[in-house]
């Protein structure tokens, strides 16, 4: 699968996309959904939740494992997908879409501090 290169990577494979209205969707990459094999089920973070860069927020549960799932920057939870924990197996399927929290970053230039596509392929060839 070729990794969007309009998405932002955190090294522990969580993705970003920034939105219009400058939140930040995150999900996993496609490298960390392989790693992990048929997801079955997603815990979110509650919306309100402030959180700092790198602390755990979600967990993904796949027939291997669970794995923890890390805010990409700091700032303040403002959404959930709940369409997609009737369905976790969609971030197997899709990735890139299928995003599992919104972040307003308490600042937006940390997303800056992120790794780009190519740069995120590199380091997990």
């Amino acid at each position: 699968m070729t990794t969007p290169t309009e998405l932002k990577f955190a090294p522990s494979h969580e993705w970003v996309k920034v939105e219009a209205d400058g939140t930040l969707a995150v999900g996993i990459s496609d490298h960390a959904q392989e790693a992990l094999g048929d997801i079955v089920f997603l815990e979110f973070p509650k919306v309100g939740r402030v959180v700092t860069a790198e602390e755990a927020v979600a967990v993904v549960e796949s027939v291997k494992a669970a794995s923890d799932i890390y805010a990409p920057v700091a700032g303040e939870i403002v959404a959930v997908n709940d369409a997609l924990a009737d369905t976790p197996e969609a971030v197997n399927s899709e990735p890139y879409t299928s995003w599992m929290f919104k972040i307003k970053p308490a600042n937006a230039a940390d997303v800056d501090g992120l790794l780009s596509a190519a740069d995120y392929d590199a380091a997990n060839a």
